[in-house]
């Protein structure tokens, strides 16, 4: 033990002498500077920590936002949609009515036509049978017979 009390007493009046200078003020002091600066840096850390935490809580209000404003607008899509499909559904529907009445018109106006074109038809096959029956019994005694009976009676009614 005897080799290591001049250490022991060496490293005794080393620490005197620190103290005395007021080195433990200083390691103290830069210990405190230390523990300020790390205090500093932790309230910053945890400053940024709820920055960010607010951040992603905007972003999530955000994205919430605009999934339901998509859902929004999806649904006014369908509804206009199923709109307009009903719309074209009805226009078509009207339009085959006016159609289908226009064809039935065509047709009754083609069937009159036709009635009409028959009867004209018939009116000359009609007109032309008479004077050809007529033209039969107009020829010989009965034929001359008409003819004074016609004459006397136009005579009577001229006078």
């Amino acid at each position: 033990m005897s080799d290591y009390l001049p250490n022991w007493i060496g490293l005794i009046i080393f620490f005197a002498i620190c103290w005395k200078m007021g080195a433990h003020t200083k390691i103290l002091n830069a210990l405190d500077a230390r523990s300020s600066r790390i205090a500093a840096e932790l309230a910053e850390a945890e400053r940024l920590r709820e920055d960010a935490e607010a951040i992603v809580a905007d972003y999530r209000r955000r994205q919430q936002s605009a999934e339901q404003e998509a859902r929004d607008i999806v649904t006014a899509a369908r509804v206009e949609a199923e709109r307009l499909a009903a719309e074209g559904k009805a226009k078509i529907e009207e339009f085959v009515v006016r159609r289908t009445r226009m064809a039935e018109t065509k047709i009754a106006q083609a069937e009159a036509q036709a009635i009409a074109d028959v009867r004209a038809a018939a009116a000359d096959v009609a007109t032309i049978a008479a004077g050809s029956v007529l033209a039969d019994l107009a020829r010989g005694a009965a034929g001359d017979k008409l003819m004074t009976s016609g004459i006397a009676e136009i005579k009577a009614k001229l006078n």
